[in-house]
């Protein structure tokens, strides 16, 4: 019997400079992952794939790109949402002077690539 996910509240420390898991997946979640992430300035996550999830990530706080494999890159600053499809190659980057704060949220998609298409 598979447990069910509760309801979780995780108090956030915006003037810390660590990482903090929000949700690390079942059984807290059904499917989503997420984080706070702090990139001081010049840092990156490093290149990585979204793979069968999808992903959204919200600024908070600092500026910086999200640089995508495809060799374009989209400006993250305040209250900016950006949302990477399955299969998607990226990275952050803290281009700016101070430190970039932000959350990420990943869950599994249903998705077939050939096809383009979610799968529902």
């Amino acid at each position: 019997m598979a447990l069910q996910p509760k309801a979780k509240k995780v108090e956030l420390d915006i003037s810390g400079t660590d990482y903090v898991r929000i949700l690390g997946g079942p059984p807290e979640s059904v499917t989503m992952r997420s984080g706070y992430v702090v990139l001081l300035p010049s840092q990156s996550v490093g290149r990585h794939s979204t793979g069968e999830c999808e992903e959204m990530v919200v600024v908070l706080q600092g500026n910086g790109e999200m640089l995508f494999g495809d060799g374009s890159a989209m400006q993250l600053r305040p209250h900016v949402v950006i949302y990477c499809p399955p299969e998607t190659e990226h990275d952050v980057r803290n281009s700016g002077k101070r430190p970039l704060r932000y959350i990420y949220m990943v869950a599994r998609a249903r998705w077939r690539k050939s096809e383009g298409v979610a799968n529902g």
